[in-house]
């Protein structure tokens, strides 16, 4: 059986470990807001752990009340930084209040009234109603995606919490043998330490979710393009291949826009790259609000767009397109001074049989359109129309007494 300050002595140097990870990474990453709470929390369990060391040299009353609040409190930060990780807002109010709260009845129960059990329960309690609050996030998505190192912190929660349930039944009970503020009994000996290993575990299962974070924010910034940050070529790309197999399984139809900005050499020649880089990135801007929530615009390179538009018909593409022409039109004719003007052409084609599983088919499609859209004086759009097949030519008198000789 482990005394009491032999268990709080193994907690202090657990905590001291994590806050100094934590420490790290949120020196190296300043933006990670999360970081910094799970600093906190480990470095405040660290605290509150060393002032219940001080029980057996002093009145316990302080080290119990004070040392355990202290606890509940870093049990509430941590489950914050879960919650500003998934960039939801924290209720400080609440995790103070619960905290106070919470020591008011450690208290009691050691001032008043003398019961181990029943402070084990309320220190089980308070540290368990964080949890519970942030298990739907930890189960829950981000972005359509899921976190392995979420999931694993919600397993770890939900371990916690049978702990806590088991200590608190346990303690209860009497189950286990006499439980004092200097020593504990065997069974009540586990419990803590395999709460010390869990929380090791639910830091470690956090900093899973940070790296997942990281990776994933490294694999977006791959798929965008770096001046405008609208979809780049490659996320075309994968998107219009995606687009293609679903369409070839369903038969259900989606659209391409192929967008070029006329006199767009021009505009460098004459104002410079400077003022040609802010009129693709206006472009954007001003396409993205004539677009539906899922369509993509993408930039494919130079001056030219492309804009994926699933589950549309070439109708439908085509409003889609006239709509983004007229908010051009509309902007380039309230330019004044050293505003630049910008027109751009359109080619729009739909998915057919034809094209199959091969995106590069479609955007050719769209290029022809374009091409015409250009010839027609541009400033305007086309949409594309496969050419029909050829009349069989008229048969000559030699031919027709060759044929049917």
């Amino acid at each position: 059986m482990l005394s009491v300050p032999t268990l709080w002595t193994v907690i202090v140097i657990n905590f001291l470990a994590l806050g100094l990870i934590w420490a790290y990474v949120a020196r190296a990453y300043p933006k990670f807001e999360a970081a910094r709470y799970w600093t906190a929390a480990a470095v405040l369990a660290a605290a509150g752990a060393a002032i219940s060391m001080l029980r057996d040299v002093m009145d316990p009353r302080f080290p119990l009340i004070g040392g355990g609040g202290l606890m509940i409190f870093s049990s509430w930060l941590a489950c914050m930084g879960v919650t500003r990780f998934y960039h939801r807002p924290v209720s400080w109010p609440a995790a103070i209040a619960n905290s106070l709260l919470s020591s008011v009845g450690l208290a009691f129960f050691l001032v008043v009234i003398d019961n181990m059990p029943m402070r084990i329960v309320i220190y089980s309690l308070a540290q368990s109603t964080p949890i519970l609050l942030t298990l739907p996030l930890l189960l829950g998505q981000q972005n359509g995606r899921e976190n392995p190192g979420a999931r694993l912190a919600a397993i770890v929660g939900l371990m916690l919490l049978s702990i806590h349930v088991v200590r608190s039944g346990a303690a209860l009970l009497g189950y286990g043998g006499a439980i004092t503020a200097i020593n504990f009994n065997g069974l009540q000996s586990l419990m803590i330490l395999l709460l010390v290993f869990l929380a090791m575990a639910w830091n470690f299962a956090c900093l899973l979710m940070a790296i997942e974070r990281l990776r994933n924010e490294v694999a977006d910034l791959a798929l965008l393009d770096d001046l405008t940050g609208v979809a780049n070529r490659r996320h075309l790309l994968q998107r219009l291949t995606e687009e293609c197999a679903r369409s070839e399984r369903s038969n259900a139809p989606f659209s391409l826009l192929v967008i070029d900005l006329d006199g767009f050499k021009t505009i460098n020649d004459t104002h410079g790259h400077a003022a040609g880089d802010a009129c693709l990135k206006h472009f954007t801007l001003m396409a993205q609000t004539r677009l539906r929530p899922g369509d993509m615009l993408a930039r494919t390179g130079g001056d030219e767009f492309c804009v994926v538009l699933p589950s549309s018909s070439l109708r439908e593409a085509a409003t889609i397109a006239r709509r983004v022409l007229e908010v051009c039109r509309q902007d380039a004719a309230g330019c004044s001074g050293d505003d630049i003007p910008i027109a751009i052409s359109i080619g729009v084609a739909q998915w057919d049989r034809d094209i199959g599983e091969f995106p590069d088919r479609l955007m050719a499609n769209a290029d022809h359109a374009l091409y015409a859209a250009k010839k027609n004086g541009k400033n305007d759009f086309a949409v594309y129309d496969p050419v029909p097949p050829l009349s069989p030519e008229p048969i000559g008198p030699d031919q027709s007494q060759r044929t049917f000789a």
